[in-house]
């Protein structure tokens, strides 16, 4: 009776009767995106510790493929089929063509700063008809030209600035022995550089060509140039590129057995995992001709709503505000091989090529040559984006002359 007098007692108090209680689950939040090789995994792992912590079940939802194409074939299933998940990977103008499919859920209670803490190019791309729904990781430079330093220690020791220098070296590294271009086969990769050769014909150029489609400059001499400068830098590839991701091709310029690579910063990953020190065991560099200039991939989660509600959940609010905060924003970066997103973030824990990324970003800004990447999803829709890619990709993997890729250039320009 005692007992049962005492239990009452506590009951009434609010106190045994409550943890008694069946404790609410933590709210699992479902993750899509296409992270999956060694830096990149080690980078988002960050984030499900963090949200972990915080007391949110975290299911991984990772599609392998670079590029994302095979991710967002599974997201529009996901979507589809009435299980969207918490959040997404995704970038530039996709952002705004689900947000005008009326899904994504606005994330502004937790963006207090971010319009004063983002560059303005960036910022527009978070937002739709005001609101923010989506939030960003990291700036990645595309245009960048990773080098195995004694490779090229043994073709002379210049990084090359131009392309008669850049042919100069590659002759060398291949009279070494060496695969003098480590090369992946998958579009984006050939597109990727694609628009490094079409930046180095200066920023107003690629602006025109890229972003504004402008039929001129896309069938100009200059871009004829462009297709004869990729089709010579093939000559430098290995027979074996078919298929092969970008990492792979990157382990080939880690291990030695390829001089460079053409390939964005989230290349130098790989290398931090491989223990690799920039400047001593490797160097990145813009590639020929685009060391004034910067074309920029972001990465970013959008949140999706979820059955029953329109608002964001308090789990993705509470992911969106991990996203942005500067203690997330440096170690994903540091692990990434990017810079962070967020201005202000110190650089002091960060290697030269990222310092250097962090400095010729901010110089490009300034000089007006800070432009979308388009093989990194940012400069077109995916139409023209995609049919732009089987340009260049038809290109390198056949005979084709430049002037008849220059012709059907223009031609898939005009896809809507």
């Amino acid at each position: 009776m005692k007992i049962r007098k005492l239990m009452g007692a506590l009951c009434a108090a609010g106190l045994l009767c409550n943890m008694a209680a069946p404790v609410q689950a933590a709210e699992a939040l479902s993750v899509l995106h296409w992270w999956t090789s060694g830096g990149e995994s080690k980078a988002v792992g960050v984030l499900k510790d963090d949200m972990q912590k915080q007391g949110y079940s975290w299911k991984d939802f990772a599609v392998a493929g670079g590029a994302g194409a095979a991710a967002m074939t599974a997201l529009k299933t996901q979507v589809i089929s009435g299980n969207a998940p918490s959040a997404a990977q995704i970038k530039g103008p996709l952002i705004q063509d689900w947000a005008e499919q009326g899904v994504l859920a606005p994330i502004d209670s937790v963006a207090g700063d971010w319009k004063k803490s983002l560059p303005p190019q960036i910022d527009k791309i978070m937002r739709t008809d005001g609101h923010y729904v989506a939030a960003p990781f990291s700036v990645h430079r595309v245009n960048w030209l990773y080098i195995n330093k004694a490779a090229l220690d043994k073709a002379g020791g210049k990084v090359p600035t131009t392309w008669p220098e850049f042919f100069a070296v590659a002759d060398k590294m291949k009279a070494a022995g060496l695969v003098p271009v480590a090369m992946g086969g998958q579009p984006w990769q050939d597109l990727t550089l694609w628009e490094s050769v079409v930046l180095s014909q200066g920023a107003d150029f690629y602006r025109k060509a890229i972003v504004d489609l402008d039929q001129k400059t896309l069938t100009s001499e200059k871009m004829i140039q462009v297709f004869d400068t990729v089709r010579k830098i093939e000559s430098y590839f290995d027979q074996g590129r078919t298929g092969r991701d970008w990492n792979l091709a990157t382990a080939m310029v880690i291990n030695g057995k390829a001089g460079m690579q053409f390939m964005g910063d989230w290349a130098k990953g790989e290398f931090a995992g491989a223990g690799k020190k920039a400047g001593t065991d490797y160097i990145c560099a813009a590639a020929p001709g685009t060391d004034k200039s910067y074309t920029f991939n972001v990465d970013s989660f959008v949140f999706f709503q979820q059955k029953g509600q329109k608002d964001a959940t308090p789990g993705q609010l509470a992911l969106a505000k991990t996203i942005m905060s500067p203690e997330f924003q440096e170690q994903f970066s540091l692990y990434k091989g990017s810079i962070p997103v967020r201005l202000g973030v110190s650089m002091s824990k960060f290697d030269d090529c990222a310092k250097k990324s962090y400095a010729d970003e901010q110089m490009a800004i300034s000089a007006n040559t800070y432009v979308p990447s388009l093989s990194g999803s940012m400069a077109q829709p995916d139409a023209a984006a995609g049919a732009i890619t089987d340009v260049v990709t038809k290109f390198m993997n056949s005979n084709q002359d430049s002037k008849s890729a220059v012709e059907a250039l223009a031609k898939a320009a005009k896809t809507k």
